[in-house]
């Protein structure tokens, strides 16, 4: 019994600021919804201009704007200097600035060091393939 709430607080303590984020959600279909997969940080700056133009000229049917990062720039997820500009042009609630798991187990990134604005997906490719499924745009750069 001690090891099992040894094993509870260990989780908690691990995993506890992280959010996972699942494709299994049911999105809006009359809304205009984007994902993006990037390999390079400071291409968040073009992708989230671009968020909320589309914001702009598709006024009500905008709906979810998803950026998954991914390869070896998850490194720099970390650092919080080089992510404040991005994460206060992500303030919407519909924008979501997202790590690809896969990418941060490969490069040896603690997850939980993340910011807590992020969220992480298992696998950022599939990800993007089954909102795809669901109906959004998807962009690779």
């Amino acid at each position: 019994m001690k090891q099992l709430i040894t094993l509870a607080v260990m989780a908690i303590t691990l995993f506890g600021g992280l959010t996972e984020v699942s494709a299994q959600t049911t999105y809006n279909k009359e809304q205009n919804n984007y994902i993006v997969l990037t390999r390079k940080i400071p291409q968040l700056k073009a992708i989230l201009s671009a968020a909320d133009e589309l914001a702009t000229s598709d006024g009500a049917k905008f709906g979810e704007f998803h950026v998954v990062i991914c390869g070896e720039t998850v490194k720099g997820l970390t650092d919080i200097e080089q992510m404040q500009p991005f994460l206060d042009m992500a303030k919407s609630e519909k924008i979501k600035l997202l790590g690809c798991g896969f990418s941060l187990k490969k490069f040896g990134v603690d997850a939980s060091k993340l910011p807590k604005e992020m969220g992480v997906v298992d696998n950022g490719i599939l990800y993007n393939f089954k909102l795809q499924k669901d109906g959004f745009l998807s962009i690779t750069l």
